[in-house]
């Protein structure tokens, strides 16, 4: 949407020029009013927005989606002097605020009917967007149909008129569906497989890296789990290069930290300490840890896991779980599907531990650390709280340095890494097959797939 943008010399105030021929998709053009408006909505605490964090550099965002005294939503450091002139104005100069900026959560919504009663189902003919599609259909559980946005400034180049996704959560059956002609992109395979699927299609599977991590988290804010020998305990009895090779087909990077390799901004990860030792030695440091906790022969840990069901997590949750019967643990599995698992855990429902995973929102090492602020209510549904590494996240939100900030971080993350309020156990690769007949894609990090980009070849 923006054509230029400029920075003041000390980094607090950015301006930005949008593209005047931008339009919504029914024909109104887009204008800076309709940022000001749709990131005073993000932060508005009546909305509860998520990702409302991911606007803290901006001046008063914080203060007013913490709901603070003394400060309204207007007060939040954005302005619109011109219809085609956006102005943020920053707590602090912030070096990644363009990868901020891009993030979906940030895109503008349409003043007008963004805040309609119904849901999306409902709304399908009074849907306003500003992208290169438009939602035409949605059935949730069946699929969400979008075509081409003829009012978009780049209409022209959009190669592709209709786009129909399916929620498909067992990779096999999507699998079966690509070679049977009825999808032209998948975004997971089956584990098992990968080598068949690799020798009949060749090519169309692709295997790039992904800037996310696998992980367990444990409810750190009831006992047991509020013991941190226990988690290490646990954390030492994954064998995660067995999970890798074996369960992921060699498609997966165990994980010893929490932030993926190939972050931006950042320097050395922090790992856990225990990389270098073999299994066994795992094995016996975990049982002296359970031992300590109070467990062991006729005392055995008795904990339920959580997952959200998908053939790739049922091997994996089951590897777990044997790998843990090592070490003296009983555990029971709870299997419900995304929507439900991910639902239970953002809306504070109990458990003990659970399948999460995270796949970075822009290549920072904060897009993984934010997770474990300790008012962070939106994601770190762990409950971790630890007062230095919410006190290093705040010092590292005001150094506009990238060298001194990266190492900022690098300590916060070695925090993590020491007390494991998560388990990290596989960093994440991007799985896609891919039709012969799609020309365009480009696998990345992050793993975007702009439809805008994509089209068929003769």
């Amino acid at each position: 949407m923006a054509e230029s943008w400029t920075t003041s010399e000390d980094g607090l105030v950015w301006r930005f020029t949008l593209r005047r021929d931008a339009r919504w998709s029914n024909g109104e053009p887009v204008t800076a009013s309709d940022f000001v408006f749709s990131l005073r909505r993000m932060v508005d605490p009546r909305h509860g927005a998520p990702y409302a964090t991911l606007l803290d550099p901006i001046l008063n965002a914080e203060r007013i989606h913490k709901a603070a005294e003394g400060v309204r939503v207007e007060d939040l450091g954005v302005s619109a002097p011109e219809p085609g002139l956006l102005e943020i104005r920053l707590e602090r100069p912030t070096p990644h605020l363009l990868e901020l900026l891009a993030h979906q959560a940030t895109l503008p919504v349409h003043p007008a009917t963004a805040d309609r009663p119904g849901r999306m189902a409902a709304r399908v003919a009074d849907w306003v967007s500003n992208g290169p599609y438009v939602l035409k259909d949605f059935v949730p559980s069946s699929h969400i149909r979008l075509d081409r946005n003829r009012s978009f400034h780049a209409a022209a180049d959009v190669r592709i008129e209709t786009v129909i996704s399916y929620p498909i959560s067992d990779a096999a059956v999507a699998a079966r569906r690509f070679l049977a002609g009825e999808l032209h992109l998948t975004t997971d395979i089956p584990t098992d497989q990968i080598a068949t699927l690799r020798g009949r299609l060749g090519a169309q599977l692709r295997v790039s890296p992904a800037l996310g991590t696998y992980f367990l988290l444990l409810n750190t804010a009831k006992a047991p789990f509020s013991d941190a020998r226990l988690r290490r305990a646990l954390s030492l009895a994954i064998d995660r290069e067995f999970i890798a090779e074996r369960v992921w087909a060699g498609t997966m990077l165990p994980a010893y930290g929490v932030i993926p390799p190939h972050i931006g901004n950042y320097g050395e990860r922090a790992e856990l300490d225990f990389k270098a030792a073999s299994p066994l030695e795992r094995e016996d440091e975990a049982k002296r840890l359970m031992a300590a906790a109070g467990y062991g022969p006729g005392m055995p840990l008795r904990l339920e896991l959580r997952y959200n069901r998908s053939d790739n997590n049922r091997r994996t949750i089951a590897a777990i779980a044997e790998q843990w019967a090592a070490i003296g643990v009983e555990t029971s599995l709870i299997e419900t599907d995304s929507a439900a698992h991910f639902a239970h855990l953002r809306e504070g429902g109990d458990f003990d531990v659970a399948r999460y995973g995270w796949i970075g929102d822009y290549s920072d090492p904060l897009t993984f650390l934010f997770l474990f602020r300790s008012d962070n209510t939106g994601f770190n549904v762990g409950r971790y709280a630890d007062p230095q590494f919410d006190a290093l996240l705040k010092l590292a939100a005001g150094e506009a340095d990238l060298a001194r900030r990266a190492a900022i971080l690098r300590e916060a993350d070695s925090l993590i890494v020491r007390d494991q309020p998560w388990i990290p156990v596989l960093h994440y690769s991007h799985r896609n097959l891919v039709s012969s007949r799609l020309a365009g894609f480009a696998p990345n990090p992050q793993g975007a797939i702009p439809s805008r980009f994509l089209s068929f070849r003769p």
